[in-house]
């Protein structure tokens, strides 16, 4: 599996000349006029502009989000970088027109095979009463080897260094897979009694205890020793690529265990793409083509950081268990005392099971009761939990109302 990656890329390269065929005749439809709308140039038109978009691609997409409304106006929204880490940098979603200071929410970003801005939508809408930031993570097939490794500690130690860099009184929101690191980052900090420590956390549909009814994630994850992992799954960054030589679980693998999670789901998707741009319906096409762009586009993670996850969070559910260790040190989510607690669920998650995020409230035993909730997003599933319609007028209201309690 070693050179898996080598032969990817070799075979992207072969398709490259005709992806830039088709580019090149889609671009000259227009000049075609009236002929262009003819029914069977449509659907050859249709043909080439999915061939094109269903490729995949390395770099960080935009986050594209230009401006937002906050109290009674739109205002502009620029990205400003402001702690540069090599793995990762702390970026902030700066509002200028807004008068009154607002709330600091750290957004810790899932590390699982594709950029930060999967979650561009939870951002939007933060956006409208708080001061946003998000780990950035970087792709690490563009890290080079003399960075160093990038594991399961580091994780919890770039968190820890971003909320130092914010300052006391801000808040932790965490989607997903890094539920577990960020809640051990902020045991950490509550025990060391840092001024820095978030006022609250909000974890969303993340694996606090994957022993709680567990799903097909889980059980693909348990399914196989850790050895069979690192002998399969990982591979190594190709030489033309700045981070050269270092041993990662690549971006193309991941994806297609996700695709072929929902395989029917993602055909039937791309037949209708066709069907919508043979039809000439191309506002409709767009929607399912941007969400395709955001989807193909896929971020490589460190061999060190993959492993451990898949070892400490998923197999052997250290945290859960009051055993997980950072650096020879024992978290203890018990330290918490001040730092308030919401946990957020989707009663048709397939990815993180009921009972998996809300486990967070029996470790972290120094809270007081009124320092806890929990909220469960019925129909809804993984996404739904932090984008969507549910999302801004269910959940949303749950965290708003969580953050300013605690502000």
């Amino acid at each position: 599996m070693r050179m898996l990656y080598t032969g990817y890329q070799a075979w992207n390269d072969m398709l490259a000349p005709s992806r830039w065929g088709a580019r090149l005749a889609l671009g000259m439809k227009d000049s075609l006029g009236s002929f262009a709308d003819l029914p069977a140039p449509r659907r050859l038109f249709a043909l080439m502009d999915v061939f094109e978009g269903a490729k995949l691609t390395h770099k960080r997409p935009s986050y594209d989000i230009k401006t937002v409304s906050s109290g009674n106006a739109d205002v502009a929204v620029r990205e400003e970088v402001v702690l540069e880490m090599p793995f990762g940098d702390l970026l902030h979603f700066a509002k200028d027109d807004v008068v009154t200071a607002q709330p600091k929410v750290l957004v810790v970003a899932p590390m699982s095979g594709h950029f930060s801005t999967l979650l561009r939508s939870t951002l939007t809408t933060l956006l409208r009463d708080h001061d946003v930031y998000i780990t950035d993570w970087k792709n690490a097939r563009d890290v080079p080897l003399s960075a160093g490794a990038f594991g399961f500690d580091d994780y919890v130690d770039y968190v820890i260094s971003f909320f130092q860099e914010l300052g006391p009184g801000a808040h932790l929101l965490s989607v997903c897979q890094p539920c577990v690191p960020a809640l051990a980052a902020v045991a950490l900090m509550a025990e060391d009694k840092d001024p820095s420590t978030p006022r609250s956390m909000t974890l969303m549909a993340g694996p606090i205890d994957t022993r709680m009814q567990p799903t097909v994630v889980n059980e693909l994850a348990q399914d196989k020793p850790i050895g069979w992992f690192e002998r399969n799954l990982i591979s190594v960054v190709p030489f033309r690529f700045t981070g050269r030589g270092r041993e990662v679980y690549p971006g193309f693998l991941q994806l297609a265990a996700f695709v072929s999670m929902n395989l029917g789901r993602h055909g039937a998707q791309h037949r209708e793409l066709y069907q919508l741009l043979a039809d000439g319906k191309d506002d409709e096409a767009q929607h399912i083509k941007d969400f395709y762009e955001e989807y193909f586009a896929v971020l490589d993670m460190t061999k060190e950081f993959y492993i451990e996850t898949i070892d400490r969070v998923f197999q052997r559910t250290l945290l859960a268990k009051g055993e997980l260790m950072h650096r020879d040190r024992l978290v203890n989510p018990g330290a918490i005392r001040k730092t308030a607690l919401l946990t957020v669920e989707g009663e048709r998650d397939d990815v993180c099971g009921i009972g998996q995020t809300s486990a967070a409230h029996g470790l972290c035993t120094g809270l007081r009761p009124h320092l806890k909730r929990h909220h469960l997003q019925t129909g809804v599933g993984h996404y739904g939990v932090f984008s969507g319609s549910k999302w801004e007028k269910l959940v949303y209201p749950q965290v708003r109302n969580m953050i300013l309690a605690m502000n």
